[in-house]
């Protein structure tokens, strides 16, 4: 066996564990603990948190840019977040569910990010809650913070506490140089270069099969990586927040176009969806019960890889909100993830089951496609002329796939400031920036699976740090819920730290 096999070996068993029903099991659980601790508070207090999230967003301390040092808009911080989660798992993610555990798997990645609305919620409000200010004077909160002064403050878990917290960050850059640029550039320069092909220059090979147009491509986007990223976070979430609503617009309008047009279709789908989750067609394999257990895995884990609720990543983002009260910006994690999988997610699987290109019922998918174009042949459909549905499909993933990038090097970037200062931040997200043209250009598939690997590991100890900290959001929770939607007069909590919380409390009343 040579070393590289040795690798993949160990890293198949790693992947099968975190990605497979022990990490999947801890997710899920997870999810169902903050649903019922925070009594069902996606549901029982609907009509709030999105009146304070979308409902909110043409107030001025909603969309309003902060002078604050470090700090941006719940607006910002939103759309900063959503950059990370909608990408390429959103569009070649959910249509490879469908392929391999049939229709029902979108079922059972509406449960995972039901579920995952409250694991977000209650990260976010952990991250609020232990977040405090850097040498420069910024932000700084993150999962490595309520595991090290949270889980940590526990008796005898000082130094389980830190343990995880480096860990947890050491997972971080690399899942960040892995999944969050190389992946998400690879799967870029793939889909540009098949829709947009220059034959002059692709035919030009530079070396070992890659051809001038991959490296151009990857050297194209690299500069805009850096001229991005180098400006630090305020830089990320002003192109954040006019890409993203953009993008998503831009996909959820021809996704409904798609969809309307072959309307009569959409009842079977949605049939196809519900049934098919708990009676799965003969072409997914094995027993009944393997057949469900398959559909439910491939819809919690793309379900999961989508929205990375339970992953403790989005939260270093949400923590730099000027917001002050944790609940608030946990209301913003719990929209995320709706708009993330309930909307993005949800238009992807219905463009694929109404077009015609895969067939529900016997798993076949349309002649010359396969799971990753497969949205793109369901676009063709209706936009046949030129191969416009392809090219919309590959603008789609760009714009997806590059927000992507620009939000895992902030994530790599915190978790780097917690390890190594935030005077150094500058030389990770040069070596961030450096990685891109190694996704443009590499070929082998073991390294995406090695960042999907690093990328799992990242909840493990995120996980542990929610579930063991769950008390102290329910009282949070209790305490904002008790002020705010009931009327009581009762002492605010918003920060893990008496002087932290007397200055917030003391510029909000200025």
């Amino acid at each position: 066996m040579n070393f590289l096999e040795w690798i993949t070996e160990i890293n198949n068993s790693v992947n099968g564990f975190v990605w497979g029903w022990v990490g999947l099991a801890l997710l899920l659980g997870t999810g169902v603990i903050a649903t019922v601790c925070t009594k069902v508070f996606q549901v029982s207090h609907l009509k709030h948190w999105w009146n304070n999230t979308i409902g909110s967003l043409f107030k001025k301390e909603v969309i309003g840019h902060t002078k604050e040092k470090g700090s941006i808009s719940p607006f910002q911080a939103l759309c900063t977040a959503l950059a990370a989660t909608v990408g390429t798992g959103n569009i070649a993610g959910v249509a490879a569910a469908i392929c391999i555990g049939g229709a029902g798997a979108v079922f059972w990645m509406w449960v995972a990010a039901f579920l995952g609305m409250m694991t977000n919620y209650s990260e976010n409000v952990l991250g609020l809650y232990f977040r405090r200010k850097n040498e420069k004077g910024e932000w700084s909160g993150g999962a490595m913070y309520y595991l090290a002064d949270g889980l940590g403050a526990k008796k005898n878990c000082k130094w389980i506490g830190k343990i995880l917290a480096v860990l947890f960050c050491i997972f971080t850059m690399l899942a960040s140089f892995g999944i969050g640029s190389m992946g998400q550039v690879n799967k870029i320069v793939a889909n540009v270069a098949a829709a947009f092909d220059v034959k002059a220059i692709s035919s030009i090979e530079v070396f070992g099969g890659v051809s001038l147009y991959n490296v151009l491509l990857g050297v194209l986007i690299m500069i805009l990586t850096a001229l991005i990223t180098l400006g630090g976070l305020k830089r990320i979430a002003n192109v954040a927040e006019k890409i993203v609503p953009f993008m998503v617009v831009l996909f959820v309008t021809g996704s409904l176009v798609v969809i309307g047009v072959n309307y009569d279709a959409i009842i079977p789908a949605l049939k196809a969806i519900f049934v098919n989750a708990f009676k799965p067609e003969a072409f997914v394999g094995g027993t009944i019960g393997s057949a469900i257990m398959l559909a439910a895995q491939q819809g919690f884990k793309r379900g999961v890889f989508s929205n990375e609720a339970g992953l403790g990543s989005s939260v270093m983002v949400h923590s730099n909100s000027n917001i002050k009260e944790p609940v608030k910006q946990g209301m913003w994690g719990i929209f995320e993830v709706f708009a993330d999988t309930m909307v993005v997610c949800t238009m992807t699987a219905l463009v694929v089951l109404t077009s015609g290109v895969f067939n529900a019922k016997t798993g076949v998918i349309a002649e010359g496609l396969n799971d990753a174009t497969l949205v793109g042949g369901a676009f063709n459909t209706v936009f046949p002329w030129g191969n416009i549905g392809q090219r919309f499909i590959a603008i789609a993933m760009f714009l997806f796939a590059f927000t992507t990038v620009l939000g895992w090097s902030h994530y790599g970037s915190k978790a780097w400031e917690y390890l190594f200062g935030a005077k150094t931040t500058f030389v990770f997200r040069i070596i961030h920036v450096c990685t891109v043209i190694f996704g443009a250009v590499l070929t082998s598939s073991l390294a995406w699976d090695i960042s999907d690997t690093f990328n799992g590991l990242m909840m493990l100890p995120n996980l542990i740090g929610v579930v063991v900290m769950m008390p102290l959001v329910i009282k949070i929770t209790k305490n904002y819920v008790d002020r705010k939607i009931k009327g009581k007069e009762t002492e605010v909590l918003i920060s893990y730290d008496p002087e932290i919380q007397k200055t917030l409390l003391e510029n909000e009343a200025q």
